[in-house]
């Protein structure tokens, strides 16, 4: 039996379709850039003239996005990056869904997205103009533009979705976190449309200096490309990325009375804290373990039924060791595991969100990513890690784990349609 949210036991899994998916990611704008890049396993790390002079000064930017050619330049005008991309990716899972914005009831159409730093940006540059030349230089955007709600406003926006709107922040576990509670709207009710993900765009050069500092990101700046290694060996640290991805998430009977393409179900959800360390993951990895098996029993799905685990996976030395020994522990040897943070960097607060989408397009189309930049595995490291090339194989069943600062944790469990 599973249990939900609320503490009940399920007698019956509850799933919801994902009709419709959009990215925009370091892999590049849109499902088909990504799907060949990411499968592919080439990294996309290199150096970042913004980081110039700072101790680490590579990142994962996202790649020809002109915000004001996608939005019109009023508009991106108006908007941190945090929401350009959002929106972005945004329209195209509603396309992907085969939606129009301009026929379906908005009040029953929710957003919840998560975010771990918000307009993060535009903070930093208003700021430094008010320490410079004084307040009257502030711009009177930066309230519209900096605070974390308003990427889930500007979707509502744009798509004219005015039904819930939300926000959650669990730091690098924000995306995941967005889909669980997307999934909660529609069980309850409350919307027949949920568009859920995440977006973050805070690679400023303080946030990277303070996470540098920190001994959190990978120092390897004479080969960018090579830096985020998860799993490997001789993993150092990881390396830092920007970007955004959406679901369209609607209950299955809903989407099959449309006639909708359903890509996979989201058929379950946990979550847990660590309640250890502001940014150490317990080495015990008791709440991660918590959170799986209880996105396990949510779903009604047993351990050794999960044929496929897309890992946090961040390529530091102690995430991997503490997340593939949960993954051992709780569903044996037998998932094969991949951590997608190989090509795209982490995200941060949208990374959940974009390997969400990346455990959708693997169950649909049966075959894992690999994980790229491992060479070596550690031998500490005792589970299935998917390398060199990707895996074509049976997938019944997959988890998706997203870990964050301050020990929050959100895990989702993914079935094929």
């Amino acid at each position: 039996m599973g249990s939900t949210a609320t503490g009940r036991r399920r007698t019956e899994r509850f799933d919801v379709a994902v009709s419709g998916v959009g990215l925009v990611t370091p892999a590049g704008v849109g499902v088909r850039a990504n799907v060949e890049r990411v499968w592919a396993g080439e990294p996309t790390a290199a150096a970042d003239p913004d980081l110039q002079g700072l101790p680490v000064d590579f990142a994962c930017r996202v790649p020809d996005f002109d915000a004001g050619a996608l939005l019109g330049r009023r508009t991106a005008v108006r908007m941190d990056p945090v929401s350009h991309f959002g929106v972005v990716a945004a329209r195209q899972a509603v396309e992907d869904a085969g939606l129009d914005p301009a026929s379906w009831d908005g009040a029953r159409v929710g957003v919840v997205v998560g975010t771990s730093l918000g307009g993060w940006s535009t903070v930093e540059r208003e700021h430094g103009k008010h320490l410079a030349d004084g307040a009257k230089f502030v711009s009177p955007l930066l309230m519209v533009m900096g605070p974390v709600n308003m990427t889930a406003g500007y979707i509502a926006m744009d798509l004219k979705a005015l039904g819930p709107n939300q926000v959650v922040s669990t730091a690098c576990a924000s995306g995941n976190t967005a889909i669980g509670y997307a999934r909660a709207l529609l069980e309850s009710g409350a919307c027949d449309i949920v568009l859920a993900g995440g977006a973050e765009a805070a690679m400023s050069p303080t946030a990277m200096a303070s996470l540098a500092k920190a001994g959190a990101l990978s120092t390897r700046s004479d080969d960018p490309a090579a830096a985020s290694r998860p799993f490997d060996a001789d993993r150092d640290g990881f390396v830092a990325g920007e970007g955004a991805a959406m679901l369209v998430l609607e209950r299955m009977e809903d989407a099959r009375a449309r006639g909708a393409r359903v890509r996979a179900r989201v058929s379950g959800f946990g979550a847990s804290a660590d309640g250890h360390h502001a940014s150490a993951p317990d080495p015990t990895g008791g709440g991660a373990e918590r959170a799986v098996r209880a996105a396990l029993a949510d779903a009604l799905v047993a351990p050794g039924e999960i044929d496929h685990v897309n890992a946090h996976g961040t390529s530091t030395p102690l995430n991997d060791i503490t997340e593939s020994g949960v993954i051992r522990r709780v569903l044996g040897e037998r998932p094969a595991v991949t951590s997608t943070k190989g090509v795209v960097g982490h995200l941060l607060g949208a990374a959940g969100a974009a390997e969400a989408v990346y455990t959708v397009l693997a169950v649909e189309q049966q075959l894992v990513p690999p994980t790229a930049n491992l060479d070596g595995l550690d031998p500490g490291i005792e589970v299935d890690v998917v390398a060199k090339e990707a895996r074509p194989m049976q997938i019944n069943a997959a988890v998706n784990n997203s870990f964050g600062f301050g020990g929050q944790n959100a895990v989702i469990v993914v079935t094929p349609a």
